[in-house]
């Protein structure tokens, strides 16, 4: 008699790895979306980046007359639609506050409608001001976080690396 050699899978294992299969995509999943939201809010970080870079160099040199007023810094963008699809405006205090308000979008999840704020500071660690520090002093670091007026405590968790801790 001749034996045969048994070939294929049997319904058991079939199950067990559709059922591996299943549970490494129900973790994966919720971890890539967290992922896409994270990488479209570190577009507000590039979105100030302009702005930082003059805000450095005004409070360094102090090449204005005078410290400039809200939204006077010559970066902002003050009207949607602008230079990203995630970003709403980027505006700043009279001080070199930084706000950049996300725009509403669905794809942005928790982060939709958020603002995230860069705070110039000393190398002390005080936020510096305008009319006191304006050409004396370089902006030591940058503060950069959510806003905290609660409204906005679900973009913390979609900040990137950069933004956190500091």
């Amino acid at each position: 008699m001749k034996r045969t050699v048994q070939q294929g899978f049997t319904l058991i294992e079939l199950m067990i790895v559709v059922a591996i299969i299943g549970i490494l995509a129900a973790v994966a999943l919720p971890a890539y979306q967290t992922y896409t939201v994270k990488a479209k809010v570190s577009e507000a970080m590039l979105a100030a980046s302009q702005c930082r870079t003059t805000i450095s160099e005004v409070y360094q040199t102090g090449n204005t007359a005078s410290p400039p007023g809200a939204d006077g810094w010559g970066c902002e963008q003050t009207t949607a639609g602008g230079s990203s699809k995630y970003v709403s405006t980027v505006h700043t205090t009279g001080d070199g506050l930084i706000s950049v308000l996300l725009a509403t979008d669905s794809s942005l999840s928790g982060a939709s409608g958020a603002s995230l704020t860069l705070v110039p500071l000393s190398s002390s660690g005080t936020a510096l001001v305008a009319s006191t520090n304006l050409g004396s002093t370089q902006v030591y670091q940058w503060r950069c976080g959510a806003q905290t007026d609660g409204t906005t405590a679900a973009l913390q968790k979609y900040l990137p690396g950069s933004c956190k801790g500091s």
